[in-house]
């Protein structure tokens, strides 16, 4: 099991001990912010929280944070807390109309990707990430945050424009779950505020609302004293508290000022049943929600409680994580654990993804593990092994203090404003883990199940499919269910650890007969004597940080049909089995306490293993990547497992309209190969354990058509003799076999089909153009700046103009093999009524770019959007490893990256006219529709 991240510590581990609060609480003093944050309230009440952060340089991300949600609305404003957070886009004071949107774009900040925000119940909250070394976007990144804190127009033109795009994002959500959540939401929220103030609100007031109610939510709450704005990253701290206090000082607070009431969601004492079933829901699901106040987090001793908290989720994970691994077990998902819950509470939740018919048999064996936990819970080494993958991630965090992402820091903030949750910087964090984990008994730890799981407020929640609703159980049987459990007679957990070597024998090292360094893209090649070559890129973006992939041609590709199956699945089925002499189990307990991961893999093209490490654990990664090599294991009870769950997880596919189109649309692009189409219970069954561990080995037999890319904190003198003896040790037959070309592609001509499925009145639209392409880097920037420049287009059309979609998107991917190919992507949702017209209006913004190509400006801002984007990704391992790694399966130069910004520069607005004319031709055109059953279009 991974230990819970570093950055998520402080927000995901909520809910602690009341009684071991109480008695500190008048003791303990709360934890003061880190000093690093420059923070300060205005005399009208606005607070900001300013950090310098150089992860990425050059780059300064803005927010704004807004204590109104939805949970404020009256009862006439019903959504439009949501609705006013896209009226902060569509007309302020000193950007009118859509030029904030058209202003952001030009300096390279892309609207949805980058510029975004968002609504909930209790809070709204802005966010804007700007380059930081232009002076002049940094002074307005700093007025648009004044803008939308108190500039806003609410234009009645604009408000009645944007009610469309609204209803549209509305119309995304509806479906199986929406439905059967605005039936059990309120029951399960005690009938609190919170079960009737859902952010995106009432259609009844979407429609219409008039000015004046919208104006008066943005009048009441959109205050000072409920603001705050948080800004990190590359800038200097002081000069913009001089900015804050000069531009956000004249913030008014409304002269008669409304209490903001917190609302909560009250604990009865009673326990609630509730069961909801759906046409369209295409599994039983059952949960188990045991609801608790969730006492703040703000001090040491509540901190302490929390790490508490966190060890007990971490030791119950790995034990359904076993569970789930155990022969025939009766569900197909299933776990519990203590999270927040809503409206200041949290919970025991213990949930369940039934097979079909064997709800009671998977609700019992899930129930059983927490009864199991309570009755004797957890046992000395289970903690042992906790504590220390605990102190390893928060060490790790500390290692990387200089190189956290400004995103991280701004959410820690946010909840400190918000909630009050505690934000002392990474170090005293490591220091109170540190002083705290040695005392942390295991009594403390199994104490929070008598806390926890309690048959008071208690909610039981089924769902499941219409056709299944005469079968379900009523309150009576599942209490039965859970009381059974309960008089059973349950062994102890046994903790199966192994005290075993990885491997059996030792690998024999190899050499590295070649060095070559490449100065320019600062890269390092070596060969092996066994003809492995390893590509290092050294990177200082993190402190202790190791990524790699390993990969040779072949893949599936080499097999026939009959076999395709198992070979599709060999990547999974057989490293699910463990490796070397360690069961799935006894590994997943080796690997606890160590910061890496490993995984292999098989796709069409290529096998491999991706891996990842700290400096210290890479000795231990390379292991496992020649464990993973020369000894797979061959596990019978864990595939079948795998098999079992997957034919439950497919009886009901065919009644979920997005599942039914996906693979309606992977088939026709498909040319309906049988490797292109959706999965069956047919194909789950064809794939055979013995077949998949033949091919497994077969793919991994010869390293020496292998490439290796590391790129990270490597220490080159370190890991050469790691190299030779993990990777210079792995087999080597010189087959060099590779991946064969399966004439598999889009097929030609144009293809026009409606799928009808559903019930809610929305639709899903997709245009495909495809075929031969004219492969090379300059042809590839080509269409990127293509499908850029008509995204700018049809948001501004589909959305802005006629409000007609929500978001709509374009996509496009070149490829050099098997044969050099391209695909071209539109897609959005909309109404029903409305596909035919959108399409139209689509095709006419191709047809425009085909005759007069894009508008200059429209060219401009693709350019400094990708510079912007480029220059951050640049600062990222994951970047090179996917893009030496790509760059080498292709054959494609590797240092086509130094010439990129070159590359934009030569792109004119005439050049993507030739694309639009050569790809977009509409000769091989594909017109895919998802549509509600009882809909009728004209074409």
């Amino acid at each position: 099991m991974k230990p819970i991240s570093k950055i998520k510590i402080l927000t995901l581990l909520a809910a602690l001990p009341l009684a071991s609060v109480a008695q500190h609480q008048k003791a303990d003093p709360v934890l003061p912010l880190d000093p690093v944050v420059r923070t300060g309230k205005l005399p009208n009440g606005f607070t900001y929280y300013i950090r310098h952060n150089e992860e990425p340089k050059h780059r300064v991300l803005l927010y704004l944070v807004n204590k109104a949600g939805s949970v404020l609305e009256d009862e006439d404003q019903r959504g439009l807390a949501h609705f006013m957070e896209h009226m902060s886009f569509n007309g302020t004071k000193h950007f009118p109309h859509n030029d904030l949107v058209d202003y952001l774009q030009k300096a390279g900040v892309r609207f949805g990707a980058d510029l975004n925000a968002y609504t909930s119940f209790d809070e709204t909250v802005y966010q804007l990430p700007i380059p930081s070394d232009n002076p002049e976007l940094l002074k307005g990144g700093i007025e648009i945050m004044r803008d939308w804190a108190q500039e806003a127009t609410l234009d009645p033109t604009e408000i009645n424009k944007e009610r469309g795009v609204v209803l549209e994002e509305k119309r995304l959500g509806k479906g199986a779950q929406e439905r059967m959540r605005r039936a059990y939401w309120p029951i399960l929220l005690n009938n609190s505020r919170y079960g009737e103030r859902i952010p995106i609100g009432l259609d009844t007031v979407l429609d219409n609302f008039k000015r004046p109610q919208i104006y008066r939510f943005y009048h009441d709450w959109y205050r000072p004293d409920l603001q705050a704005l948080i800004i990190v990253g590359d800038v200097n701290a002081d000069s913009l508290v001089k900015v804050i206090k000069a531009t956000f000082g004249d913030l008014r607070k409304p002269e008669h000022e409304r209490p903001r009431t917190k609302y909560t969601v009250p604990l009865t004492g009673k326990n609630q049943f509730i069961a909801v079933t759906d046409k369209e829901m295409p599994a039983t699901v059952a949960e188990v929600i045991i609801k608790h106040q969730q006492p703040p987090l703000k001090t040491a001793t509540d901190y302490r409680n929390a790490i508490i908290q966190g060890l007990f989720n971490q030791m119950l994970a790995a034990r359904y994580a076993e569970l789930s691994r155990k022969a025939d077990v009766p569900f197909i998902r299933g776990g519990a654990e203590i999270s927040p819950l809503i409206g200041g509470l949290d919970n025991y939740g213990a949930s369940i993804v039934a097979k079909s018919g064997e709800l009671e048999q998977g609700f019992k064996a899930v129930w059983r593990e927490t009864e199991r936990v309570k009755r004797f819970g957890f046992t000395a080494t289970e903690l042992e092994r906790a504590k220390e993958a605990y102190l390893n991630n928060i060490e790790n965090g500390l290692k990387e203090k200089d190189k956290t992402n400004s995103q991280s820091y701004v959410k820690e903030y946010q909840e400190y404003f918000l909630q009050g949750v505690t934000a002392p910087g990474i170090a005293v964090e490591y220091k109170l883990t540190k002083d705290d984990l040695p005392g942390i008994s295991l009594a403390e730890v199994n104490a929070l199940t008598g806390i926890y799981i309690k048959n008071t407020n208690r909610d039981i929640l089924i769902m499941a499919p219409d056709k299944d609703k005469n079968s379900l159980p009523d309150e009576t049987s599942v209490n039965g269910w859970m009381k059974a459990v309960e008089t059973e007679s349950l062994k102890p957990y046994s903790d199966n650890v192994s005290n075993k070597p990885l491997f059996t024998t030792t690998p024999v090292s190899g050499k590295i007969l070649s060095e070559q360094q490449d100065k320019e893209l600062h890269t390092i090649t070596f060969t092996l004597s066994n003809g492995v070559k390893v590509i290092l890129k050294p990177t200082t973006f993190k402190n202790d940080e190791i990524i790699f992939n390993g990969f040779a041609s072949g893949g599936t590709s080499l097999y026939n049909d009959a076999d395709y199956q198992s070979a599709a699945n060999a990547g999974t089925v057989i490293p699910a089995g463990g490796a070397g002499n360690y069961s799935a189990d006894q590994l997943d307990k080796y690997l606890e306490g160590k910061e890496l991961s490993v995984s292999p893999y098989i796709n069409e093209r290529f096998e491999g293993i991706r891996g990842s490490s700290t400096n210290r654990d890479l000795e231990t990664a390379l292991q496992l990547v020649y464990a993973y090599f020369t000894q797979p294991r061959k596990d019978a009870v864990i595939f079948n497992g795998i098999i079992v769950k997957s034919k439950a997880s497919l009886l009901n596919r065919s009644d979920d309209p997005s599942s039914v189109f996906s693979d309606t649309v992977s088939a026709i692009i498909g040319n309906y190969n049988i490797r292109r189409t959706g999965p069956t219970l047919e194909k789950i069954s064809a794939i055979n354990l013995d077949k998949a561990y033949q091919i497994y080995k077969e793919r991994f037999a010869d390293a020496s058509g292998f490439s290796f890319v590391f790129t990270g904190s490597i220490d080159t003198t370190v890991i050469k003799p790691l190299l030779e003896k993990y990777l210079g040790s792995l087999p080597a037959t010189e087959s060099h076999e590779m991946a064969r070309d399966l004439d598999i592609h889009a097929p030609g001509g144009k293809i026009d089909k409606n799928v009808y499925k559903g019930s809610e009145p929305k639709s899903t639209v997709i245009l495909d153009f495809s075929g031969k392409f004219d492969y090379s880097s300059e042809n590839k920037v080509k269409l990127d700046a293509l499908k850029e420049c008509l995204e700018i287009r049809l948001l501004q059309r589909l959305r802005e103009d006629e409000s007609g979609v929500y978001s709509p998107g374009v996509f496009a991917n070149s490829a050099k093999l098997p044969q050099p190919h391209y695909s071209f992507v539109v897609q959005f949702g909309c109404a029903p009524q409305n596909v035919n017209k959108l399409i139209a209006s689509t095709l006419d913004e191709i047809s425009k770019l085909k005759a007069s190509g894009p508008s200059q400006e429209n060219v401009d801002k693709w350019r400094v959007e990708e510079k912007t984007s480029m220059a951050i990704q640049m600062q990222n391992n994951g970047f090179w490893l996917n893009y030496i790694s790509s760059q080498l399966q292709s054959g494609d130069f590797l240092g086509e990256v130094n010439s990129y910004n070159a590359q934009l520069d030569k792109i004119t607005a005439a050049a993507i006219k030739e694309m639009a004319e050569q790809y977009l031709s509409g000769d091989n055109y594909i017109r895919l529709v998802l549509l509600p059953e009882t809909a009728t279009t004209t074409k």
